[in-house]
């Protein structure tokens, strides 16, 4: 998961007290986001299409060489229609449905492709009919344009809209169906996130008593032949049926049947047992009978093909401009103390292959020794597999991991193919015991140089957090998120904190 603004959620009863004394009902709070959304991108297309005009036309941009006289109230009365078919295109591909809003990277790769889309239905118009003329220079500006601004714009709208729910807004009461394991986590990171938009109210189970806890801040509120009333009591908008629980899987039809078709309550299924190896299914009709395969590699194809034309559009510009940076740091490590000036640490690849990851060294040569001395120093590494205040650390070293430098021999790991400028965080062999039945989709993508848990308080999160992290980075990969992550990188080390 992406980072959420920094604010201190509401407990439940201020969050139930805030949402009766909401004086705007759910369904207008929505009603009116819609709307916001729709002015919002209307006004940033046409400023952008304006914008395009004025780089085409009014600025001299040496780009564009053909010399082009420009008729205004032309491109004026284009832009109306190009701005109405945007704003179709947008709604065809479901950019005003609540299901692809304020949620992961899809509703700007929407963008992206409706955008796109209408570029290309204008370039075939133009193809087909050569009395309708217009300026290549201006179109191609228009698409990048919109595309920004009307992203940007989301961007902006998205970072309300989760202020707003920490404040009780936009907020869809839920209940859980499961009070085991599963639900609990579920109903622990919904409310920890506060951002998520789910508010919620309790568990429905078939075990406990009604009106027992179930967490610290929720109760049972009865079994499966109360969830009629729970839903009419609480105005239940969402039920998640924790499916590893006897509960849900009892009453899973039943469920569904009574409430899978009913209008402002959606029924939700956790992935459960799939919930490990969602980094790749593909579903196959043999014989009439559909059969799930485990991919072995998280990307393929177009997706693969993405990632590595970002990898190495960085890498091998980005490797001149810091190659005297680069000599630099080595001749610091070798003044500061003996011993070799790259450290090369085995770690796990795709498949599960080894290589080893390139590092400016940081540490003492006889950092064991060290180690040795400080037995609670020795356990602490053991659980956590990080040290806040490491004996073994350098001079040079405290600096260079505390701006995240020691990594940047890993570029080389990037050029070879065995590492990424984004993805999971690098792990030994032996620290694949760890991730326990997660190891399975740690293995399908390059771990990367930067990632979630490097913007999202690197060695400050705990052991979990970070491996939660970079399994949400795995399921939910797509291009715009690396760009995302990469965006927020340099300000993650900057402010440096959990550097050690």
């Amino acid at each position: 998961m992406l980072p959420t603004p920094e604010a201190t959620p509401l407990t439940r009863s201020d969050r139930m007290l805030a949402l009766s004394a909401k004086p705007i009902s759910l369904s207008m709070q929505w009603r009116l986001f819609n709307l916001t959304l729709l002015v919002t991108d209307s006004l940033l297309s046409f400023f952008a299409l304006r914008l395009a005009y004025a780089f085409r036309f009014e600025l001299a941009i040496p780009i564009f060489i053909l010399e082009v006289i420009p008729v205004p109230r032309y491109y004026e009365q284009l832009s109306y229609i190009f701005v109405s078919l945007l704003i179709l295109f947008f709604a065809i591909r479901g950019l005003y449905q609540r299901d692809n809003l304020l949620g992961g990277t899809k509703e700007y790769t929407l963008i992206f492709s409706s955008s796109t889309s209408g570029l290309l239905i204008v370039i075939i118009i133009s193809f087909l009919n050569p009395e309708f003329i217009l300026a290549r220079g201006w179109l191609l500006s228009a698409w990048l344009l919109i595309f920004v601004f009307v992203s940007s714009g989301r961007l902006i709208i998205r970072r309300i809209v989760y202020r707003l729910r920490q404040n009780g807004y936009f907020l869809s009461p839920a209940v859980i169906v499961g009070a085991n394991d599963e639900g609990r986590q579920m109903a622990n990171q919904l409310i920890d996130w506060a951002a998520s938009g789910f508010h919620v109210v309790g568990f429905i189970d078939n075990i406990l008593e009604p009106g027992s806890n179930v967490t610290q801040s929720l109760t049972c509120l009865g079994t499966t032949s109360h969830l009629q009333e729970v839903v009419k009591q609480y105005d239940i908008q969402e039920i998640i049926l924790a499916t590893s629980a006897r509960s849900a899987q009892s009453n899973l039809l039943s469920i569904f049947k009574e409430f899978g078709v009913r209008e402002n309550l959606r029924v939700r299924l956790s992935s459960g047992l799939y919930e490990a190896i969602t980094t790749g299914l593909t579903i196959k009709n043999i014989s009439y009978v559909p059969l799930v395969t485990v991919d072995p590699v998280r990307l393929k194809g177009a997706d693969r093909i993405l990632k590595n034309l970002l990898d190495y559009g960085l890498v091998i510009p980005g490797l001149v401009p810091i190659s005297l940076l680069l000599i630099l740091i080595a001749i610091a490590v070798k003044l500061d103390s003996p011993g070799p000036v790259i450290y090369r640490r085995r770690v796990m690849g795709v498949r599960g292959k080894q290589f080893d990851a390139f590092k400016f060294r940081t540490m003492y040569q006889n950092g064991d020794q060290i180690l040795a001395q400080h037995p609670e120093v020795q356990a602490e590494l053991a659980a956590n597999h990080k040290l806040k205040d490491d004996p073994r650390i350098t001079r040079i070293g405290k600096i260079l991991r505390k701006l995240s430098l020691d990594e940047l021999p890993q570029l080389i790991n990037v050029l070879r193919g065995e590492m990424s400028l984004v993805g999971p965080r690098m792990i030994s062999p032996v620290e694949i015991e760890k991730y326990e039945h997660w190891d399975i989709n740690l293995l399908t993508i390059r771990p990367g140089i930067t990632g979630l848990w490097q913007v999202s308080g690197r060695s400050d999160i705990s052991y979990t957090e970070r491996v939660n992290l970079d399994m949400h980075y795995i399921r939910n990969w797509s291009i715009w998120l690396d760009l995302h992550i990469l965006f927020q990188t340099i300000p993650a080390v900057i402010r440096g904190r959990g550097a050690y």
